[in-house]
């Protein structure tokens, strides 16, 4: 009997979808009045972004990430069904 491999990548863009989509779910769960600890949330990245010039091309590099309880029940949820599919 063949056996499936289970692959990381789509393993990511469940976590990452997980996340995207109880982040949005907790955005919606904050104007409930008994949801709001849905959109309690963290952030945490580079307050000031970085940039690079070079002269000719200039980079700038920023990174801010925004985590919330509903974001995490997401992202659990997203593993539970990858690990069930």
């Amino acid at each position: 009997m063949a056996t499936r491999e289970k692959n990381i990548w789509i393993l990511l863009i469940f976590i990452l979808s997980g996340l995207v989509v109880g982040g949005l779910l907790g955005e919606l769960a904050s104007r409930v009045n008994w949801l709001w600890w849905l959109s309690y949330s963290q952030s945490f990245g580079l307050q000031n972004p970085i940039t690079l010039d070079l002269n000719v091309l200039s980079i700038t590099f920023a990174m801010m990430f925004k985590i919330s309880i509903s974001s995490i029940i997401g992202m659990v949820l997203a593993i539970f069904i990858y690990k069930k599919i």
